[in-house]
């Protein structure tokens, strides 16, 4: 069975938005979560940082991109890990989650976001709904 990204649209016919999705990993195993910031949809929720794919982009291009945008760092190793199709009701999202271990630069919060380094069980709330399976897999994988 096709994914509905393969098939570039969502079963209801809405386009499908790739996006490319930072697990920033600490050698201690903490990992990092990001607030949406205010005038996006969920404003205030809980994600792993990343962003929407352009035209002829690859993931890990996108990701760099994004995290550099949003963060303020430059990734250094990165590995394609998971992929999750979400339908939210603003959009149809297919999600790649990729597990980044290397990185340089200082953290900042380019768009007046909060973000925090958690642990099993994580203490913000609320949580993006896509953002719920890859707690699970990060446990799973532990």
């Amino acid at each position: 069975m096709k994914l509905a990204a393969e098939q570039g649209q969502a079963p209801d016919g809405r386009p499908v938005t790739e996006v490319a999705v930072g697990i920033l990993i600490e050698p201690d195993g903490r990992f990092l979560l990001a607030q949406r910031p205010a005038g996006k949809p969920y404003e205030g929720y809980w994600e792993f940082p990343g962003g929407k794919l352009e035209a002829g982009e690859s993931v890990e291009a996108a990701l760099g991109r994004e995290l550099h945008e949003e963060l303020g760092i430059t990734i250094g190793n990165c590995e394609r890990w998971r992929v999750l199709e979400h339908d939210y009701p603003h959009a149809y999202v297919r999600l790649y989650f990729c597990k980044v271990t290397q990185w340089e630069g200082e953290l900042v919060g380019r768009e007046g976001q909060a973000f925090a380094w958690q642990r099993q069980p994580i203490s913000v709330d609320p949580l993006l709904p896509a953002t719920v399976p890859v707690l699970d897999w990060l446990t799973e994988s532990a």
